[in-house]
């Protein structure tokens, strides 16, 4: 997908700003702590189509409204995901502003996750947190 300019640069600040890791490293994470949230930050219909088996959902549209309803705790640990990495460096900065301390992008998002072979299942959209 061909991205603005602006979008790209406010992407790349963000990248500065929040740490990033691997579809290896969200596995390691989620296999050794259990309460360590997969957070699908995609747009309802993406999540429809769509999600990581145990995501939960909270679409980039919402996430700065929900967040601290949803998860009350900053200490909370937050992977998000997004479809190629870009919207989920962008959450992780406003969720960082929200005072969430542990919160990780994942590199590549959901196409990555694809091709790694990550269990998914889809579901109606007004089944997403």
């Amino acid at each position: 997908m061909n991205h603005s300019p602006g979008f790209l640069k406010m992407v790349n600040d963000a990248k500065r700003q929040i740490h990033e890791i691997t579809v290896a490293e969200a596995r390691a994470k989620l296999a050794g702590y259990p309460q360590i949230v997969l957070l699908d930050v995609r747009e309802d219909s993406e999540w429809a189509s769509g999600h990581a088996a145990e995501a939960v959902h909270l679409g980039k549209g919402i996430l700065e409204r929900d967040l601290e309803t949803r998860f009350p705790d900053p200490k909370t640990e937050l992977i998000m995901y997004c479809g190629g990495g870009f919207r989920s460096a962008l959450t992780c900065e406003a969720a960082q502003k929200l005072g969430y301390k542990n919160v990780h992008s994942l590199i590549g998002g959901y196409k990555v996750m694809i091709a790694a072979g990550w269990p998914m299942t889809a579901e109606p959209a007004h089944n997403s947190v």
